[in-house]
């Protein structure tokens, strides 16, 4: 089964625990990624290996419903969700890297292995993916560079 791998950064001129800490909450989720629309915790609300958080999507014209579980979580440096429900089973992945005192470079990783139907269309979907995961880091910039209330 072929691989997906889309691998996207940025860099946010904001401190690495403000980024990190922004991007990593999922109730804040919304706010970055055009296509969720929906965040619902599944276990208690705490960021920890082990917690899972509902998704609701639209993703090339159709809803999506899934759940990721936080498996390695290490504050300011490395996040890493995964799902092995639904068609195309997704693994995403937050880097932050400071890169000045008061600039961060994030960097977002989806890894995914299309099965069925969708195996056909995964030259497609890297390109998309590849799309919106540019659009959703320049949002998330956009939100903490504009946002003069988080110092």
């Amino acid at each position: 089964m072929a691989e997906v791998e889309v691998n996207t950064q940025i860099v946010i001129k904001k401190p690495i625990g403000e980024v990190s800490g922004f991007a990593a909450h999922p109730d804040n989720v919304p706010r970055w990624y055009k296509n969720i629309y929906e965040v619902k915790w599944v276990t208690e609300l705490e960021i920890k290996v082990g917690s899972q958080i509902a998704f609701r999507a639209r993703f090339l014209g159709k809803d999506m419903a899934y759940v990721y579980e936080i498996v390695v979580w290490e504050p300011e440096k490395r996040m890493v969700m995964r799902t092995a429900d639904g068609p195309f089973p997704m693994e995403t992945t937050y880097l932050w890297e400071a890169t000045e005192p008061n600039a961060t470079k994030m960097t977002l990783i989806n890894r995914g292995k299309p099965s069925g139907f969708s195996k056909i269309l995964t030259p497609f979907m890297k390109m998309a993916m590849k799309k919106a995961n540019t659009k959703d880091l320049q949002l998330l910039k956009e939100v903490l560079e504009l946002d003069q209330t988080k110092n």
